[in-house]
């Protein structure tokens, strides 16, 4: 059984920073690519940041673009979406998730992610 559980994120003030964790069981991580997504209220959930499986490659939305970074520990199973700068805008509900195939570039669908964590509240006050 697939679990993803995040961690760390807060309230912090704006200009703030946070380092956010994903622990994934269940499969080895080292296979997938994985990403970053939040949901703020009222919103649709949207992509924020994506790391192909050997960690070569990333993609990042162009709201964070300078501001997050996407990083992964495969002999630790785990993801992290490192947070500087924050904006009350950055306020959500941020998930990590597995994309659906091995060995597959990073992508920006959430369609493409088949695991999902339960999230972790990130708000930026100003």
């Amino acid at each position: 059984q697939v679990q993803l559980v995040e961690s760390g994120g807060g309230m912090v003030q704006a200009g703030g920073s946070l380092r956010l964790s994903c622990a994934a069981s269940g499969l080895p991580l080292s296979l997938y690519a994985m990403g970053w997504f939040r949901q703020a209220p009222g919103k649709e959930r949207e992509f924020v940041a994506a790391i192909r499986w050997s960690a070569d490659s990333t993609v990042y939305a162009d709201s964070v673009k300078g501001r997050f970074t996407i990083s992964r520990d495969n002999a630790k199973n785990m993801v992290y979406l490192d947070l500087i700068s924050l904006k009350p805008e950055d306020t959500a509900l941020y998930y990590c998730a597995v994309y659906g195939r091995r060995f597959a570039a990073p992508s920006m669908n959430r369609d493409d992610y088949d695991y999902w964590g339960q999230g972790t509240q990130v708000t930026v006050s100003s």
